[in-house]
């Protein structure tokens, strides 16, 4: 089994916040919370630990978009190009929060991260514990969502252990987590605009 570590969900302590950062650097994958539901996470550096998460989700890596949580606004310029003014607002607005979006990727993103169309998902969540984690780690961790058979995501730590904590190397419990995923917004189109492809736990109208 893998291991499970309780962290506080506003204050989390720097020692075990290190204990995650380690596994991470060590190609490790890790189970932790967000402003919305409880995500699967690695470095994204580590090609090993991607190809390990999609076989945990039973997904193609060549033909899967990825998503990955940044440290703070003011970084996604560097994992981001080609941001046009009215997405840069809309993001300003959204984040820190429960938003993916889908941007054109930089070479600061790793190639195997990248989907065929050189996209990258990017969130910058309100959590303080995947905060502390990318912040510690000094780039973006992998942020995907539990592969779940029927209804609603897990949000109970307990059952996420007992259903995942043989399949990764540590399970971070942090309370109850939510059970609705962010929203996603693609910002890949050549006219400037945005388009909303999934309505989640954040409100579409703060994007206009």
């Amino acid at each position: 089994m893998g291991v499970r570590i309780e962290i506080h969900p506003q204050n989390p302590q720097a020692r075990l916040i290190k204990q995650v950062v380690d596994c991470l650097q060590d190609g490790g994958i890790i189970i932790y919370p967000t402003d919305t539901v409880y995500a699967l996470g690695c470095d994204i550096q580590s090609k090993k630990a991607l190809e390990r998460v999609c076989q945990i989700k039973g997904i193609d890596p060549e033909k899967s978009r990825f998503t990955c949580i940044c440290p703070d606004f003011k970084s996604v310029g560097e994992y981001a190009i080609h941001i046009s003014n009215p997405v840069f607002k809309a993001m300003r607005r959204a984040l820190p929060g429960p938003y993916t979006f889908i941007l054109e990727a930089s070479k600061s993103i790793p190639r195997h991260f990248q989907s065929r169309r050189k996209t990258v998902g990017v969130r910058v969540t309100e959590h303080p514990i995947p905060q502390s984690i990318v912040e510690m780690l000094g780039r973006p961790i992998l942020s995907s969502s539990l592969p779940v058979d029927d209804g609603l995501p897990l949000a109970d730590p307990d059952e996420i252990y007992l259903q995942f904590g043989r399949r990764v190397d540590m399970v971070i419990d942090g309370g109850w987590g939510g059970t609705e995923p962010s929203t996603v917004v693609d910002c890949t189109s050549e006219n400037e605009e945005w388009e909303v492809v999934r309505e989640g736990a954040g409100p579409v109208d703060i994007l206009y």
